[in-house]
């Protein structure tokens, strides 16, 4: 049965150095809950204080009501999954899922019936007397999965489980991932830097910034409405624009910006005329055919190079201010018209004002 994770105010310094500082987080029954930031962030750390291998300074941690914050590993009951598989490659994929259940001393028979059904779980039942060198990366992740699902534990702890696979195969395992936790009814907290998995798979998620969480939600929350511009530059793509906020009427904020005036009816926070703010353009909001010949966040600008993938081209478009200032827009096109590898080409771009997210910070 699912069971909540409650992190209430944990702190943890290694000498002078804070790498989490008063850190709440409630993860709820049945959820994946994934921890993203950049390196140094702190969200190993966490990870490892919810392991039991680095028992934190302050605060408390507790699974299902019951603290945990000192107790050694082997009594959290956590199944645990890491980056670099630690499959024992003398043993069987049988004998590597057993392990576990052999240490905590449970039948034989039990033991066999568990272990084919985790290798069912991850398709991989027909393959249980293989040893791990004969299997692709992402079929030794799953084998690592098995190991940790086998123990039936409360809750599953995965530290960057994908980054040492290609990029077919963290996307192959992405969905089973979430498949895997979802079919066996676990909590589950998953450590990585990678925005993409986080977006893809994540039923809520939560970005920090050395050792604090900046924001929690969703990912759609996260990605649209994110509360900062270390959120908005971390979750996806974005350009951002420094400008002073003109009026606020009728849902509609005017901002002046060195390129011109900018409209916004996202609904951000609360602004002043006067006040110092910064827009935050996402590329995929940027048009570049079929803009309106005038009216709000219309602009003459010129695109001046393209990253053609196929399916989508990455272009880099300048907008010029009346004084000369110039800022470089980036704009994500689908099935892209224009291919403009070196050459220059004027252009008219439109955003719409229900896509220009205001930010204070």
């Amino acid at each position: 049965m699912p069971v909540p994770i409650h992190i209430e105010g944990v702190s943890k310094r290694f000498g002078r150095q804070t790498v989490l500082d008063r850190v709440d987080l409630k993860i709820e029954p049945g959820e994946l809950f994934f921890l993203l930031g950049p390196s140094g962030c702190g969200k190993t750390t966490l990870l490892r204080c919810l392991a039991g291998f680095c028992e934190p300074d302050e605060g408390r941690i507790a699974v299902n009501g019951r603290d945990i914050t000192a107790m050694p590993p082997h009594l959290r009951d956590m199944g645990m999954v890491f980056q670099n598989y630690a499959l024992w490659p003398h043993m069987t994929l049988k004998e590597n899922v057993s392990f576990g259940l052999e240490m905590r001393h449970v039948g034989k028979t039990e033991i066999d019936r568990r272990v084919m059904a985790a290798l069912e779980m991850v398709r991989l039942a027909d393959r249980a007397d293989s040893k791990p060198n004969q299997l692709s990366g992402g079929q030794q992740q799953r084998i690592a999965l098995a190991r940790a699902l086998v123990i039936q534990p409360q809750g599953l702890l995965l530290d960057e489980p994908l980054s040492n696979l290609d990029a077919k195969l963290r996307l192959e395992m992405r969905g089973e991932i979430r498949r895997i936790c979802k079919e066996a009814g676990l909590t589950a907290l998953y450590v990585t830097h990678d925005q993409k998995e986080a977006l893809s798979i994540a039923d809520r998620l939560a970005v920090m910034e050395a050792g604090v969480i900046r924001q929690i939600g969703r990912p759609q929350e996260v990605y649209l409405q994110p509360v900062s511009r270390f959120v908005a530059q971390f979750i996806g793509e974005t350009t951002f624009l420094k400008g002073t906020a003109l009026s606020s009427a009728n849902g509609v904020l005017r901002v002046d910006t060195a390129v011109g005036e900018w409209q916004s009816t996202v609904g951000g926070p609360e602004c002043t005329p006067g006040e110092e703010v910064w827009l935050s353009l996402r590329p995929e909001v940027i048009r570049l055919h079929g803009a309106p010949t005038s009216g709000p966040n219309v602009f003459s600008a010129k695109l001046h190079s393209t990253v053609y993938l196929g399916e989508m081209a990455q272009h880099q478009v300048d907008l010029a201010g009346a004084d000369g200032a110039a800022v470089t827009l980036k704009a994500f096109e689908l099935h892209p018209k224009i291919v403009a590898r070196d050459w220059e080409a004027p252009v008219r771009i439109h955003v719409d004002p229900a896509d220009v997210l205001v930010l204070r910070e």
